[in-house]
């Protein structure tokens, strides 16, 4: 079924392609020369190219055995309420994973801002001092200085 709707497909391009190559065959009349010589040049690389994958196009069918595609066809035979439920598993897999990750990801989060509000809290200094850009500036003066 499907060979005979490529081959109409094929078809109806050919007949769209025929149309177009009358109507530009038609105005090429009025065309200079130079310009309907690179035409002419175009029309045959196109041509060739379109040879050259029919021709690939038939070798890939021969080496198949002579038939038309091949294709993965398993039918209701096999799909039973236990193979749909375990197609459906990886899914489900994946969904509960980036749930997992997204929640240690967020509790970790948590965890380092307890850690830097702690060390703010138990620092010898208000957290006021840390919001003031001379005090930052005296940090880093502090910390590029030699020991």
């Amino acid at each position: 079924m499907t060979n005979s709707l490529q081959h109409r497909n094929e078809v109806l391009l050919d007949r769209v392609g025929l149309k177009l190559a009358n109507r530009l065959h038609a105005a090429s009349a009025d065309l200079p020369y130079d310009i309907s010589e690179r035409l002419r040049a175009s029309r045959v690389q196109a041509v060739s190219r379109r040879k050259i994958s029919r021709l690939q196009v038939a070798s890939a069918i021969n080496a198949n055995g002579g038939g038309g595609a091949a294709t993965l066809n398993f039918g209701d035979e096999g799909l039973n309420l236990w193979n749909r439920v375990a197609s459906f598993l990886p899914l489900i897999a994946l969904v509960f994973g980036l749930i997992a990750i997204n929640m240690l990801q967020n509790d970790f989060r948590a965890q380092e801002l307890a850690e830097v509000d702690s060390a703010l809290l138990t620092d010898e200094l208000p957290p006021t001092a840390y919001a003031d850009s001379g005090f930052i500036q005296y940090l880093k003066a502090g910390q590029d200085a030699p020991h």
